[in-house]
């Protein structure tokens, strides 16, 4: 492990310090890694993105929508339908009486992935939707016994 040394004026400090209290961190060290973890995930994510070999992603898209709009479900279920190939599951979790929160898991080119999760977040219903990508590496290829080569994705970083 590599340690290096920062200096920060004292308010910012100050304002780092409530952050890691409020936020559960052990240390200092752990809510920097974060931090250099979050930003090189953005900055893989912001790369241009090559047809022959496209940058892979996992996301998670959360929104509220009200039940009784019939239409709202119906549009929700049809996006997920037509990306099949990139939703890897969903979960609908009753708020209230009224309201339904889901949280759907997206994985593939990142995009493909942006594109759909952009897609869900602003059909006409959906409400307070929120998208976190995270970058994936591929592992080499390999194989399990018998089974076909294949390669499994890691998140960068």
């Amino acid at each position: 492990m590599e340690r290096f040394t920062i200096s920060l004026d004292d308010d910012l400090a100050r304002q780092f310090d409530a952050l890691i209290e409020a936020s559960g961190y052990a240390s200092r060290s752990e809510a920097i890694r974060d931090l250099i973890r979050s930003r090189l995930g953005s900055a893989t994510l912001a790369q241009p993105v090559s047809k022959a070999q496209p940058s892979w992603c996992i996301a998670t898209v959360s929104y509220v929508y009200d039940h009784h709009e019939h239409a709202v479900s119906g549009r929700v279920m049809n996006l997920q339908h037509d990306h099949h190939d990139l939703v890897i599951s969903s979960m609908h979790t009753h708020l209230d009486h009224d309201h339904c929160l889901e949280t759907v898991v997206l994985r593939g080119p990142v995009a493909a992935v942006q594109a759909c999760a952009e897609q869900l977040v602003a059909l006409r219903g959906v409400r307070h939707g929120n998208v976190h990508l995270v970058p994936l590496g591929p592992t080499d290829e390999h194989s399990h016994g018998a089974s076909k080569p294949h390669r499994h994705f890691r998140p960068v970083n």
